[in-house]
């Protein structure tokens, strides 16, 4: 038979059953499962297939026994009996790649002999982990839970935190093997369309056999690919993306995984933790100027150490001067090496304590530290004061509520200590200006990344640096949505409600 004619359904079932099962490589997940249907008085055969562990079996035999109880007179009614009797109803496919990608999305199929045309219906049956906990993200106050790796799983959390109909989804298939699917959330009215066009555009060009995790969708979609800086945000609390699509931006959700990303992306959105809208404005713009504060000891204090004690020893307290030079005496490597070794055997034992079992995990990478640290001040490799340098900035660089940003400040630590070693305090404020003008000229989907910093926009930047009460953050931001910019109402009911 000609492969034209195989794309198309047989009106023979014995034919179809031999081709799905040769284009399928008679795989044993996949169950056929035969009966016949009383259609006027005579028998004629059909096949319900289905893939084990995707669709629910007892769903299966619940489906066989309401069609084996229709009253079909012929099989020119089975279309709309099916569709009319059957739960949920069910969906029309002419073609097997409809068929094949329905059964491995867990619907049942439905093929009877002498039509041309197949059912597909919805019964999957997916084994997930429910809704958990947000371990990356966690919070003392605010909702606990998080995404899962099933998408509807996901997208039902969201329409719970945002019960509108102009919450707006579209899905599709993105991997030519894989065929994982994809879904577009946004809310019609407040996203701007410009920004979505241009997620669609650029999930439409994705041409890759498979898509196994957001992080696949995020390196072919950003703006920047040899940026340090991540262009598009990412979470796991349903909270978060439900906030950010309030502020107009897109979500990105792909099956199997649990971190939804978010469009356009922020510098000042990386910083921002869930919590910071929990509390009061004045705790949590404490806790904004501790967490800025702690981002800047992780990215300059090595750095200005090594600049301080190599080049510019007048700017040391005399006492302090005596007692760094008498930790020094008889250490052999200068403060750029001392530091780079420290650094490099934290960051060795930070990836062991992630990737060791659960159980001894945090308590090796703990005791490591200690014990290498103690060790190699006693073994007078490097000083006490270096130790304590890296420690305070290992600490500090977990005030990051973004994984990915924390790793970005220490990767860019590396290059600052090769400055300051080489050019002193010089040499970092060059390297601050190359970092603020290259953070400057990144863009996320068309919006400045630095904003509301650059350009300034003196309106936005009530929830930036600080955060204002909620009753005076009526505004989203402008650079992202110039539609509908005031939250609530808009401005026309607000003055009749006023008058």
């Amino acid at each position: 038979m000609p492969e034209s004619d195989t794309k198309q359904i047989q009106a023979s079932l014995e034919e179809n059953v031999r081709i799905m099962r040769e284009q399928l490589g008679n795989s044993s997940d996949i169950i056929f499962k035969p009966f016949a249907i009383d259609v006027g008085g005579a028998g004629v055969n059909a096949v319900v297939i289905y893939t084990a562990g995707l669709a629910d079996s007892r769903s299966v035999q619940e489906l066989i026994a309401d069609i084996l109880i229709i009253d079909m007179r012929n099989l020119d009614a089975t279309r709309n009996l099916i569709g009319s009797k059957l739960a949920g109803g069910s969906q029309q496919c002419e073609d097997f790649e409809t068929i094949f990608n329905r059964l491995m999305s867990g619907y049942i199929i439905l093929l009877i002999d002498g039509s041309r045309e197949a059912y597909s219906i919805e019964m999957s049956s997916f084994k997930d982990r429910g809704v958990p906990e947000a371990t990356g993200e966690t919070v003392i106050r605010g909702p606990k839970e998080g995404f899962s790796e099933s998408i509807r799983t996901n997208t039902a959390l969201i329409r719970r935190k945002i019960k509108n109909k102009q919450l707006w989804m579209e899905t599709r298939q993105i991997g030519q093997v894989t065929q994982t699917d994809v879904s577009i959330m946004y809310i019609k009215g407040i996203a701007n369309e410009k920004v979505v066009a241009e997620v669609r555009e650029r999930l439409d060009r994705i041409d890759i056999d498979g898509i196994l995790e957001s992080g696949y969708i995020e390196e072919l979609i950003q703006d920047e690919t040899y940026s340090p800086f991540p262009t598009i945000y990412n979470s796991e609390r349903p909270d978060v993306i439900a906030a950010e699509l309030l502020e107009g931006k897109v979500a990105i959700l792909v099956d199997g995984t649990p971190h939804v990303l978010v469009v356009p992306a922020l510098f000042i959105s990386f910083m921002h933790s869930a919590e910071d809208y929990y509390q009061r404005s004045d705790i949590s713009s404490l806790l904004r100027i501790l967490r800025f504060g702690g981002i800047l000891i992780a990215l300059l204090v090595p750095a200005l150490y090594i600049a301080i004690t190599t080049y510019h020893h007048e700017m040391i307290p005399p006492q302090l001067l005596i007692s760094l030079a008498a930790q020094r005496e008889g250490i052999p490597f200068p403060a750029f090496i001392e530091a780079l070794m420290m650094e490099v055997i934290f960051e060795i034992l930070r990836e062991a304590g992630i990737r060791m079992p659960k159980a001894i995990g945090q308590a090796v990478s703990i005791v490591g530290t200690l014990v290498i640290g103690q060790a190699a001040v006693d073994a007078g490799i490097v000083s006490a004061a270096m130790v304590i340098v890296v420690s305070i900035t290992a600490i500090s660089s977990f005030v990051v509520p973004a994984m990915n940003m924390s790793i970005s400040i220490r990767m860019l630590r590396f290059p600052l200590m090769g400055l300051a070693a080489s050019f002193g305090l010089f040499g970092i404020i060059v390297g601050l200006i190359a970092l603020m003008l290259h953070l400057c000229s990144l863009r996320s989907f068309g919006i400045p990344y630095m904003s509301p910093f650059g350009p300034f926009n003196l309106a936005d930047q009530k929830d930036t640096l600080f955060r204002l009460p909620q009753w005076a953050m009526r505004t989203r931001p402008r650079l992202i949505n110039q539609i509908n910019v005031v939250r609530g109402r808009n401005q026309s009911e607000r003055k009749r409600g006023r008058g």
